[in-house]
């Protein structure tokens, strides 16, 4: 996922797909501890992805209230 991308993203689609990736966090979380996940990294792609997603909501929220004010 490509941080330049997800700055173009509106609020709604970052909420959205944050939720999407959670909910594939939590399916290979629990594939890991059954022992069915054979690529273990995907978790970390996951989470990095997640983080980002944050970042750049986090980002517009601050940019919207400095515009705010």
């Amino acid at each position: 996922m490509v941080y330049k991308n997800l700055k173009s993203k509106s609020v709604e689609e970052l909420q959205k797909m944050i939720a999407d990736l959670k909910a594939e966090l939590f399916t290979l979380r629990f594939k890991n501890a059954t022992g069915q996940l054979d690529q273990s990294h995907k978790i970390k792609d996951v989470r990095r992805s997640v983080a980002q997603c944050l970042t750049a909501l986090k980002e517009k929220e601050l940019e919207s209230k400095k515009g705010a004010k």
